[in-house]
């Protein structure tokens, strides 16, 4: 379910937010004016700004000194009623669960949560008014505003991986852990998004057991190796991570392999996940791929069955 504004509704928010911003100044607005500001359609803005007045959250004049101004100041205004004046009353217009048996008649079981839902956005939205949207719109003009990590605008960053290491075993041991490689990845990636976690939540144990998916890996015979290219997503609670991931491994000497990892690797907060700066995104993308390496090295080395359980506790290895 997508929860955003309709096109109005966005276009009547933005349009008060601009007169919000030219209300200490005691001067009305011109359509052109908000046009150029907030990237109004020039067709639509003269009836969304009418939206405002007919709310009675605006004034108009007509004539040269005329333009559009907010009726009452931005901190009197809520973003509630805003929002209301583009879409119209924010309600449940029919039960949440619709028609249903015969005992649903007078009220179906979702009715108390669906009707909380409702009131709290209602509540959240009638909380916040144009002034707190104005003074944070300036910061971000400024670039002084912190921006959340779940910001719908913000791209995850793509990092490049690359790592390697010495595994205590030779290569023929080691390609026994390819021919079960779902295994050996799910764990694989169940420790890399701990790590990830342990850095980017600053709680190792925030993110609880992550949901692993695995595309069907493929594995090729390279050069004095073997490869195996795989792409996985781990989901948390708090972060999602993406993985895109070459895996090689190749013999040093009777008992020894060297395990080569490159890829490329994304993480993605849910809401409520603290932002993180750029270079530590990028020193959970280093760890992570050092994690990997570990676990791999612990399931070979270990000559462990390889299973949920082997996924289990991957924090207290190494």
């Amino acid at each position: 379910m997508n929860v955003t504004l309709s096109k109005r509704g966005d276009y009547v928010l933005r349009s008060a937010l601009c007169l919000a911003h030219a209300y200490p100044t005691g001067r009305s607005r011109k359509i052109r004016e908000v046009v150029a500001e907030m990237d109004v359609p020039q067709t639509f803005a003269s009836q969304i700004l009418a939206d405002l007045v007919r709310a009675g959250l605006a004034t108009s004049k007509a004539g040269r000194d005329g333009g559009y101004r907010l009726a009452a100041a931005p901190s009197a205004i809520s973003v509630l009623s805003v929002v209301e004046a583009g879409e119209g009353p924010l309600h449940s217009e029919r039960c949440a669960l619709g028609e249903g048996p015969c005992r649903w008649e007078d009220v179906c079981p979702m009715h108390e949560t669906w009707s909380a839902a409702i009131k709290a956005m209602r509540d959240a939205l009638r909380s916040t008014t144009l002034e707190d949207l104005a003074v944070r719109d300036s910061l971000l003009r400024e670039g002084a505003y912190e921006v959340p990590l779940d910001s719908h605008r913000r791209v995850p960053e793509v990092i490049e991986l690359s790592d390697r290491m010495e595994l205590e075993a030779g290569i023929g041991q080691a390609l026994k852990a390819l021919a079960r490689p779902k295994d050996l990845l799910d764990a694989m990636a169940v420790a890399s998004h701990h790590q990830a976690a342990s850095l980017l939540l600053n709680d190792p144990g925030a993110d609880g057991d992550p949901i692993v998916t695995i595309k069907a890996p493929a594995t090729e015979a390279v050069e004095d190796g073997t490869r195996i290219t795989v792409s996985w997503e781990s989901q948390g609670d708090m972060l999602a991570v993406s993985v895109d991931m070459e895996l090689s491994l190749h013999p040093v000497d009777p008992e020894r392999t060297e395990a080569r990892l490159g890829g490329k690797w994304t993480a993605r907060p849910s809401s409520g996940a603290a932002p993180s700066a750029k270079d530590l995104v990028s020193a959970a993308a280093k760890s992570s791929a050092r994690r990997m390496l570990r676990e791999l090295a612990y399931c070979i080395e270990g000559s462990l069955p390889l299973d949920s359980a082997t996924a289990g506790a991957p924090l207290l290895r190494r």
